[in-house]
């Protein structure tokens, strides 16, 4: 998902985005990219806070379409789950996978437990926590807390013996295709090419009078 904007406003309206999960990638063009693939979700999101802010907002019939479409994941292991407790779980992952990128949660080790990824890290900022994880990309939720960092890395030892490897685990492709999202240059949009996010921008325009329209992308 991708945010142009322009006017003599535009800094109020980047912050705003920012504020919404949008990343710089560009003087003037910010990303959305999530591991949950629930773009077209909080691009509504977006749109409906920046109008609360007093933005006119427009939105293109295309990426109106796909907000309306509901989805969930193909063999989603929790069939149990309602779509907003499906978003729910997702989030989380996706908060969890923003604080691995961003240095707020330190990898220490990880561990292939025979079904998926497991890892034991430590948040080094706000309140300080030493957790193990479970799952990948929109699944990956923390499964145990520790008082201390020693207990943290014993039990991890204990569970996964010689599986065990240093750091972070490899970047899962979806991990890595959000990754290069976030730190491009250029708005992927050739059919041809697969797209790191859903092919979508939004593009934002301030005037005298705020306005924005919410757009497709096109070549």
């Amino acid at each position: 998902m991708i945010a142009t904007t322009s006017g003599s406003t535009s800094d109020a309206a980047r912050s705003h985005l920012y504020d919404l999960g949008f990343r710089s990638i560009g003087p003037d063009t910010m990303v959305l990219a999530r591991i949950d693939h629930e773009e077209p979700y909080y691009a509504n999101t977006s749109a409906k806070q920046l109008s609360r802010y007093g933005f006119t907002v427009e939105i293109e019939t295309a990426l109106q379409g796909e907000i309306d479409t509901e989805w969930t994941w193909g063999n989603y292991p929790f069939p149990w789950c309602t779509r907003d407790e499906v978003r729910e779980v997702s989030a989380e992952a996706q908060r969890i996978h923003d604080d691995i990128a961003e240095g707020r949660l330190i990898i220490h080790l990880h561990a292939d437990d025979g079904q998926t990824t497991v890892a034991v890290g430590t948040y080094a900022t706000g309140v300080r926590r030493h957790v193990h994880l479970h799952g990948e990309d929109h699944l990956r939720q923390v499964a145990m807390t520790f008082e201390t960092e020693a207990e943290a890395l014993a039990e991890f030892y204990s569970l996964y013996t010689v599986a065990v490897r240093p750091g972070p685990a490899p970047q899962t492709d979806l991990e890595q295709r959000v990754r290069q999202a976030l730190h491009s240059t250029t708005v992927p949009v050739s059919p041809e090419t697969p797209a790191p996010v859903t092919p979508v921008t939004a593009h934002a325009s301030w005037h005298r009078s705020p306005s924005a329209t919410l757009r497709r992308a096109s070549e």
